[in-house]
């Protein structure tokens, strides 16, 4: 039941994660460094501590009590994840929610869940799974081989993408309404987003100590219920910061080159749908982590956890892409052919699933 549990919460992230663009597709006469900047102050400053202050009592006084190189570290990898999530805002803008999405969070996926493993291999730390557990157990060999689907997966979808970009320049009428599709820019900056983006789960390992202590707190007063599904809450915080800093440094670099710093209060845009829009955007990106965290708490931070909550980002993302029509002007070929890796991604979930309930 446990398994089930955590998956149905890291489903449930996924879907938060996959869905949170759409929001931004209503923003309206706004530049693009205009909505993502008010949409991030939502997802990395204003709703991580509300969420840790309806879960975690005290929360303030874990951050303070903290060693300041853990938190250091912990914002370090919250900065080059921020440079991950910039990018992965270029990435869907070039390539599409679900060819753009499927990439980078591909290569985060890989990355994420394997590097971690290596680490714990040659750091060993007590409860942490390593590269050599997962080579040596049937359960580990499970994961491994689901995280090697995964990546078929991608590469699928990859091949989708470049026979998209062959329609499009086929069909003038199809490229107007993908004007921003610029496939070789999209991959190469989602390369970069991809790796980047692994750097959010290493932020989760760097702070750990954070949410143990949140966990702790909870035991005390909650002997024997399991594990706190929120102690991640107070860890976000901090990795976010570090997010929060790149993207604003960044995005106001934008707004000064293309003088757009207007967007804000320009009267004659719908400057209130826009920042609600802005606002549900941002507070539905922060949703996945926060399920997150609840499936990590019953499945553990491993290659497994992450591997799930990045495929079914893929998932819904892709899922979106079709019923937005992304794909719309392209051949049935290309068509069939990320409908291929959306089941080879899917395949993956079911036996990274399976590897962990015979743990």
């Amino acid at each position: 039941m446990q398994i089930i549990f955590g998956v149905i919460f890291h489903f449930i992230g996924g879907f938060a994660s996959g869905s949170f663009y759409i929001p931004y597709k209503k923003v309206k006469g706004w530049a693009w460094e205009s909505f993502w900047i008010i949409g991030g102050i939502f997802s990395w400053l204003i709703v991580p501590p509300l969420a840790a202050w309806l879960t975690i009592p005290n929360f303030t006084e874990i951050i303070k009590a903290t060693d300041g190189q853990i938190l250091l570290l912990t914002y370090f990898f919250g900065l080059l994840w921020g440079i991950g999530g910039l990018t992965y805002g270029l990435g869907v803008r070039y390539l599409g929610v679900s060819l753009g999405s499927t990439i980078i969070l591909g290569l985060c996926a890989v990355f994420g869940s394997i590097i971690p493993s290596v680490y714990y291999n040659i750091y060993p730390k007590e409860g942490k799974d390593t590269f050599s557990m997962l080579l040596h157990s049937h359960w580990g060999q499970m994961v491994l081989l689901g995280i090697v689907i995964c990546t078929i997966g991608i590469i699928i979808c990859g091949r989708a993408g470049t026979i998209k970009e062959r329609d499009l320049a086929k069909n003038q009428q199809a490229e107007n309404n993908n004007k921003d599709y610029r496939f070789g820019l999209g991959i190469f900056v989602a390369i970069i987003s991809g790796v980047l983006s692994a750097c959010f789960n290493f932020g989760i390992e760097a702070g750990k100590t954070m949410a143990d202590m949140a966990n702790t707190t909870w035991q005390s007063t909650h002997a024997g219920q399991g594990n706190f599904l929120f102690s991640n809450n107070v860890t976000y915080i901090v990795i976010l910061w570090g997010g929060l800093t790149t993207n604003f440094i960044w995005c106001m670099i934008l707004n000064a080159r293309n003088k757009t710093f207007g967007d804000y209060t320009n009267k004659q845009k719908p400057l209130l749908k826009n920042y609600l829009f802005c606002a549900l955007a941002g507070t539905t990106w922060f949703l996945q982590f926060f399920f997150y965290g609840m499936g990590e708490s019953k499945l553990g931070n491993g290659a497994s956890s992450w591997i799930l909550h990045m495929a079914f980002i893929i998932l819904i993302a892709n899922s979106w892409g079709l019923f937005l029509n992304e794909w719309k002007g392209v051949s049935k070929k290309a068509k069939y052919t990320v409908i291929a890796g959306i089941f080879t991604i899917i395949l993956s979930v079911l036996i990274v699933g399976y590897g962990n309930s015979i743990k």
